[in-house]
């Protein structure tokens, strides 16, 4: 299975469609059909013989009556037709064209169909225009994708991934009109972005709708232009909401099964009023076509997004200065905590608006500003849409009951670096303990996982040597001394596991390790 994100736009090639099946399955029904015929035959011959009347046999080769199996009035009324809603909202989706360069480095041949390294592939890129000097040249590309306007000056949105880093962007109308466009901003973290044509004429335009209203079950409408065809229009329903699929870190998708194909990229999803409910971005698909799983983008979303790239050409956002991760059962009951909820803080950066709030490691994010945080992605975008130099009420988790932190949001910076671990030195003193399945070597750095026992609760966690070990149940770790009374305790108190802080290389994690009974 392959998950089509970033190349949904689709390049001038070639599109193969498995038609084996289909030859196949009406091979076998045309033997049926003739197997069929010949025992009717027979069995009209053997009436004749008999004397018999044939009207039986010949039954079954009279015309159907297609008359009364006809849809009646009634009926026709309560079938579903967007006629009306297509040709309002279709002079308003566009299709985008965009010439860019490759470069030689850069380019790795989307729209070959062998694996990357085959000789195959070598062959190919072999033939790419060479210089004077051997090396290979940039390369042009083209490539196609979707967009709409929403607004009658001209503003168009489609995804970050259409435009890329294309100089020259073409948008053709659905009478076939073309006009040049200018790039007004994009933000790759959403996969969005806002282009925009000069016309003398208001255009026709098309609004966002609430994708909050959008229920599972619901019709939507997709336009746009799959393959290069220009305005086509599939129809299906809303398969599910909220959909991570590893596209960013605010993924919450739409899912659809309205047919998406290579060039719907940026194209809208719209509900039955004709209000734009999602962006279309993304595919699952085996074979790079529509198999009914499609990914849009909310207008929830997107129209914040692109609201802030039409008033600065940029998206800002807010920002906290934590690594989270998702808290599990082990770790919930690590914490006594009621239920697996919210977002454990692994690591707090130096110089963020966390560590000025005194957001420790080993917090849990229960509720930002009022609104229940259940996971992880639902704490990265509230942060994120908070407003910058604004205060926000936090409620953590820590030592077993609420505390309400006021932090002062800062601005996402471009690349956000978190506190260094420092180098590991020499080992020291060694230690074992039997319940974690861990042995353990003292270094400057602190107590350093040496060995990890393969049939343990944390070799299946993912617990490896070299893992620099921070805090047991919430406590500081100096020494191999502090693992072993912390899961002393922990055994004491009759819990199932221990909840560690480990270190590798600039990253920090929690691992719930479940306690091995002698």
């Amino acid at each position: 299975m392959i998950l089509s994100i970033k190349h949904g736009r689709h390049r001038a090639s070639g599109w193969a469609n498995g038609r084996r099946n289909d030859r196949e399955l009406f091979m076998r029904n045309g033997r049926n059909t003739t197997l069929r015929l010949k025992a009717l035959a027979l069995t009209t011959a053997g009436a004749l013989a008999f004397g018999l009347p044939a009207t039986s046999a010949f039954a079954e080769t009279a015309p159907l009556d297609t008359q009364s199996a006809a849809p009646t009035a009634n009926a026709l009324e309560r079938l579903p037709s967007f006629a009306d809603l297509v040709e309002k909202v279709s002079p308003a989706v566009v299709s985008i064209r965009v010439d860019e360069e490759v470069s030689a480095e850069n380019s790795n041949m989307p729209d070959l169909p062998f694996p990357p390294g085959s000789p195959f592939e070598k062959f190919f890129r072999d033939l790419q225009p060479q210089g004077p000097d051997g090396q290979r040249r940039p390369r042009h590309a083209t490539a196609l994708g979707s967009g709409f306007l929403i607004s009658a000056d001209g503003y168009i949105v489609t995804n970050n991934h259409v435009v890329g880093d294309g100089k020259d962007i073409t948008v053709i109308r659905d009478d076939g009109t073309e006009m040049s466009a200018k790039l007004i901003g994009k933000d790759p973290k959403t996969d969005l972005s806002l282009v925009k044509v000069e016309s003398k004429k208001p255009l026709p335009y098309v609004v966002f709708g609430d994708s909050g209203n959008v229920r599972v079950g619901d019709w939507v409408l997709a336009v746009g232009n799959p393959f290069g065809l220009g305005g086509t229009v599939t129809t299906g329903i809303v398969s599910a909401r909220g959909r991570e699929i590893g596209a960013g870190p605010y993924d919450d998708f739409i899912q659809i099964d309205a047919s998406i194909n290579k060039g719907n990229s940026g194209g809208p999803t719209f509900d039955v009023h004709g209000n734009v409910v999602g962006v279309n971005t993304a595919i699952f698909s085996p074979t790079g076509g529509s198999v009914g799983i499609g990914f849009a983008i909310p207008s929830s979303i997107a129209k914040n997004v692109i609201a802030q790239l039409k008033k600065d050409g940029k998206v800002t956002r807010g920002w906290l200065g934590v690594t989270i991760q998702q808290v599990d059962d082990d770790m919930a009951a690590s914490l006594s905590l009621d239920k697996a909820r919210g977002a454990l803080v692994a690591q707090v950066g130096g110089e963020s608006p966390a560590e000025a709030a005194g957001i420790k490691t080993g917090d849990v994010i229960l509720n930002v500003n009022g609104q229940k945080m259940e996971d992880v992605r639902a704490v990265s975008r509230t942060v994120a849409d908070l407003q910058p130099d604004t205060d926000a009420e936090i409620i953590v988790w820590r030592d077993g009951r609420e505390k309400t932190i006021d932090v002062e949001i800062g601005v996402f910076p471009e690349n956000p670096q978190m506190a260094a671990a420092a180098e590991t030195g020499g080992e020291a003193e060694t230690a074992t303990t039997e319940a974690l399945g861990l042995a353990l070597a003292e270094s400057p750095d602190g107590v350093v996982v040496k060995s990890v026992n393969p049939d343990s609760d944390a070799a299946e966690k993912g617990v490896r040597p070299g893992d620099v070990i921070v805090k047991v149940s919430g406590r500081d770790v100096k020494k191999s001394a502090d693992v072993v009374s912390g899961v002393e305790e922990a055994n004491k108190a009759g819990k199932s596991s221990v909840l560690l802080l480990l270190r590798s290389q600039d990253q920090q994690r929690f691992v719930a390790v479940a306690l091995e009974k002698s």
